[in-house]
């Protein structure tokens, strides 16, 4: 297959539209759906909301991003993990578990725009700051958390709550599309195995690597489950991508 990757500039149009589509989610949850529980392990929709805002804030600040990451690493081993960004994620539910689910979605509102903005305007030096992400991916740049990785996160995480609440997500090709595209990119360079897959849905396409590969036809969404591990996977399914 020919990589289709993200641009830096269509990736910046991208995480200001996932953060408003998120935005736009938080602000229509009923009292009922915070309460249910996600595919993550531990938490519930309300906890997956304080931690992508807390990850936001994390974004548009790097004075809050050295606090939680110098806070949150030593949790890693009250909670019984040993990679460094599930501290983080405890802190910013821990440190923002007081507010009501008003003001979090106030705040999930207000704070897209700057986690944006934060990102972008990271110094060039800081953007290849080499960072572990553990197996498959290893090491890369801090470009790749600050272009695609985070605005994967999100969305990954939308998804998650859309899953738990079993309400269809609002899909489109030019945004969720594109995220799907660029992973499938990602992930066919990882395993580098012959592959035929046909997504479906809004957000699917054909895609191909090699030849005389496995065929598998699924839904577009599933297969983001899969990658990241919230349903398994066998054959070329089995090669996850963490998101």
């Amino acid at each position: 297959m020919e990589p289709n990757r993200i641009t830096r500039p269509e990736a910046k149009v991208l995480a200001e539209e996932e953060f408003a589509r998120f935005a736009d989610l938080v602000a229509c949850l009923t009292p009922e759906e915070w309460e249910t529980p996600t595919d993550c392990t531990g938490w519930d929709v309300r906890k997956m909301v304080l931690h992508v805002l807390g990850s936001a804030e994390a974004q548009a600040s790097m004075g809050e991003f050295i606090h939680q990451l110098r806070r949150g690493m030593p949790l890693n081993k009250e909670i019984d993990s040993h990679h460094w960004v599930d501290g983080m994620n405890e802190l910013q539910i821990r440190e923002r578990d007081r507010l009501s689910n008003d003001e979090l979605v106030a705040r999930v509102r207000a704070v897209g725009p700057r986690a944006v903005k934060g990102r972008w305007r990271t110094p060039p030096p800081a953007r290849y700051i080499p960072l572990p992400f553990g197996p498959p991916i290893g090491w890369a740049p801090l470009k790749y958390l600050l272009d695609v990785g985070f605005t994967r996160d999100i969305w990954a995480h939308r998804i998650d709550i859309h899953a738990a609440i079993d309400r269809p997500m609002p899909l489109t090709a030019g945004h969720d599309g594109r995220l799907v595209a660029d992973i499938v990119a990602e992930w066919a360079g990882i395993h580098r195995q012959p592959f035929e897959l046909v997504l479906d849905g809004p957000a699917g396409g054909k895609f191909t690597q090699g030849t005389a590969g496995e065929r598998v036809e699924i839904d577009a969404l599933d297969f983001i489950r899969t990658l990241s591990g919230r349903l398994p996977g066998t054959g070329v399914l089995s090669h996850p991508l963490p998101l």
